[in-house]
């Protein structure tokens, strides 16, 4: 029998290696997957790269993570937002590397990479500093940068309701960045705010398809 669930956030990020690449879905804090991130800063694993829309805020979740030393670099398109202090402290000592990747760009490479294309012509960021270094092409009278897919070694997502295979939905902004995440990494581990049983699930409204989640575990909306 399929079964996904895991019966603790310990058991959910068992493995993690040191130096692992983590994609860490949400859009500034919608979505984030904020007790994974707690349960990986409890875990331990170091030299992380952290793929992620933003630099978190505060000193909590993403935040923390960096300000306990763990990450050693990160892929974002926004470093600086309200509340970044953590990442733009880091980044002026040199104890945080940075790659800035556009937003459309950032989930055309994710994207890419969990259906399997290696690589993808765009516009986008053609003529800045972001292109320096990249093959270009003209394409229809158009200069194009050369991207490469993005993939990880794990996921960490947030959905709205998940079945036991895995399968799940996610509610309005809450699905931003965590659908194509969950495609592209070799574990995926899925916070879910409900478990419904087999079934229940419209296939209709299935936005992420279970063949790509590994872990899933029960974590309630917050009353």
């Amino acid at each position: 029998m399929i079964d996904k669930r895991v019966s603790s956030i310990q058991e959910a990020v068992a493995g993690i290696q040191d130096g692992a690449t983590v994609l860490v879905g949400g859009f500034g804090s919608v979505g984030q997957p904020n007790a994974l991130i707690d349960a990986l800063i409890e875990q331990g694993a170091r030299e992380l790269t952290i793929v992620s829309n933003n630099a978190g805020t505060g000193h909590v979740g993403l935040a923390r993570l960096m300000e306990l030393g763990r990450v050693r670099r990160i892929l974002c398109s926004f470093p600086r937002s309200a509340g970044s202090v953590v990442f733009e402290e880091l980044y002026r000592q040199g104890k945080i590397e940075l790659e800035i990747v556009p937003q459309g760009t950032l989930a055309e490479r994710i994207r890419a990479a969990g259906a399997g294309i290696g690589a993808f012509y765009t516009p986008t960021a053609y003529g800045t500093r972001l292109a320096q270094g990249k093959e270009t092409r003209i394409i229809d009278g158009r200069p194009h940068v050369l991207e490469y897919a993005l993939s990880a070694d794990v996921a960490l997502v947030e959905a709205w309701q998940a079945d036991r295979w895995g399968n799940l939905t996610f509610r309005e902004t809450g699905r931003n960045f965590n659908a194509v995440m969950a495609t592209a990494a070799k574990l995926t581990i899925v916070q879910t705010h409900h478990i419904v049983e087999l079934g229940t699930l419209d296939p209709e409204a299935i936005v992420t398809p279970g063949v790509y989640v590994h872990r899933v575990i029960h974590i309630p909306v917050a009353p």
